[in-house]
């Protein structure tokens, strides 16, 4: 693998020729591309391109317009410090969380918990075999909390996959004691409807909420049935997990009929995902304020009462936005980042035929107080660096930089690598560094790149789907003020007041 310190000319050429391939007008006439869920329990399956699409890319990484193939390219401002592969556990990666010296990184086989006391060379101090796709990841104190959105024959870390159609399938959430980071422990699992694709913790002192995410109902799954409007809340006691329960299903979008009141998708808004349930919601405690990512609705709401989350405002992008997949707030709490994953993350979209509004970020500021506030459009981003149409690329998980007086972010694009930028003028974003590799094929779509990319006691930790574990270094007056700002824990769907 090659480190560069000076990142190669990038030109804007990349992805034209899609328009006349057959990638790109799948992409694009296929039922909504962004119903595509994540990534399940097995790798993606390798997509073929065009002859001519292959050629490009080749001709780009000859001519130095993209990097090689696991060659890394970054900015000036950004060091690779280490690299952690793959090792027990060779599914998917997915997300990441952090407590005092620790990171816990989520995996579709399970998750894998490094010392980072030294960010420069990570330490494997456990890995825990427990398959279930996606394995969402967050902690509270002495507890792990892990997602389970695959139908499983039980809720054991011996299950084994069962059809969704069975009664007695299981999805939805485990609980782990992590009082022994070496030894974690298995204690609780609850089943929520339709699973868990993601979670999100409200925590309180004695009890931690856990907001479920999950969605695509069927009448067919006895589990899963429609309307899925709303998200499934779980109380965790915290001195007695093993009582973890179910209290309640708030109705997130009210509507007359079998499928609710959210978006209602195609044909009625062609190419827009239909809203049946969320994808993921970020939650800000020190401001009793939730932001959703619904399919095809973004939403702000009060979580002053947890049990009962109030939707304040809803918003659609039905012109440029198709799967709204995750939130941010900005500390202030006047702004939110919503996140657009058009194609599901399976698919090349950096480039020039998607162009730079879809599978992009829509910056959102908050106007308006209490109950009348209201989320107002500003601009959309993306990243500036076209990518291989054999890359897929397209916002994903990201979390704030905290600067006081500045609105800075570090963001994860799967195969477009890792992006830092500035959305300080909600109107005017702008990159200011970033790390990639180049494609993993040539020749296919091969799915991969950063899932999450968050910054945290100084340092930008990546959890590479493929790759493994990345730690960046960013060197830049802009952000140099957040390294004095440490955390004891951070689950980055459970945004911290940095200033308090």
């Amino acid at each position: 693998m090659i480190l560069l310190s000076v990142p190669r000319t990038r030109r804007r050429r990349l992805g034209v020729a899609a328009a006349a391939g057959g990638l790109l007008a799948a992409l694009l006439t296929a039922a909504p591309a962004a119903a595509i869920p994540d990534p399940g329990d097995s790798p993606a399956d390798r997509k073929e391109v065009s002859r001519s699409d292959q050629a490009e890319a080749r001709e780009a990484i000859e001519s130095g317009e993209i990097p090689g193939q696991d060659e890394v390219v970054h900015s000036e401002n950004i060091r690779h410090v280490a690299n952690i592969p793959k090792d027990a556990l060779t599914g998917t990666n997915s997300d990441l969380a952090f407590q005092g010296r620790y990171a816990f990184a989520g995996n579709y086989d399970g998750f894998r918990v490094f010392d980072i006391s030294d960010p420069k060379a990570p330490k494997t101090v456990a890995q825990v075999l427990c398959p279930g796709s996606q394995n969402d990841i967050s902690v509270s104190g002495d507890l792990l909390f892990l997602s389970t959105d695959s139908s499983r024959s039980d809720s054991s870390c011996n299950s084994t996959t069962q059809p969704t159609t069975e009664k007695s399938s299981w999805e939805g959430m485990k609980v782990f004691d992590i009082s022994d980071k070496r030894n974690p422990r298995y204690v609780a699992a609850v089943e929520t409807a339709c699973g868990s694709h993601t979670h999100t913790l409200v925590p309180e002192r004695k009890n931690v909420y856990i907001y479920v995410s999950s969605y695509s109902p069927n009448a067919a799954y006895p589990d899963c049935q429609p309307p899925h409007d709303g998200i499934s809340v779980i109380k965790v006691p915290r001195h007695a997990p093993e009582k973890a329960a179910l209290v309640g299903f708030p109705v997130l979008f009210p509507g007359e009929g079998p499928d609710g009141g959210g978006n209602p998708g195609a044909p009625t808004n062609p190419g827009v995902s239909k809203t049946t349930g969320c994808h993921d919601i970020t939650v800000l405690p020190s401001k009793d304020l939730a932001a959703g990512a619904c399919m095809g609705d973004g939403i702000l709401f009060s979580i002053e009462d947890p049990e009962h989350p109030k939707v304040i405002d809803r918003v659609q992008d039905n012109v440029n936005f198709a799967f709204w997949h995750s939130a941010t707030f900005n500390q202030k709490a006047n702004k939110v980042v919503f996140t657009d994953e058009l194609g599901g993350g399976g698919a090349a979209t950096c480039n020039a035929a998607i162009g730079p509004n879809r599978g992009a970020d829509g910056i959102y500021d908050i106007v308006g107080k209490g109950d009348r506030r209201e989320l107002v459009f500003r601009s959309y981003f993306k990243i500036p660096r076209h990518q291989a149409d054999t890359e897929n690329c397209v916002a994903h998980n990201g979390s704030l930089i905290p600067v006081k007086g500045k609105d800075l972010m570090v963001q994860a694009w799967y195969q477009g690598g890792v992006s830092v930028w500035d959305f300080t003028d909600s109107s005017k974003p702008k990159e200011i560094a970033y790390f990639e590799r180049g494609p993993l094929s040539t020749d296919r779509v091969a799915t991969g790149g950063s899932w999450s990319a968050y910054y945290y006691n100084g340092y930008i930790y990546s959890n590479d789907m493929a790759k493994g574990f990345d730690v960046l270094k960013i060197d830049d007056r802009r952000t140099d003020p957040a390294r004095w700002v440490h955390m004891r824990e951070l689950n980055v769907q459970t945004q911290p007041d940095y200033f308090d």
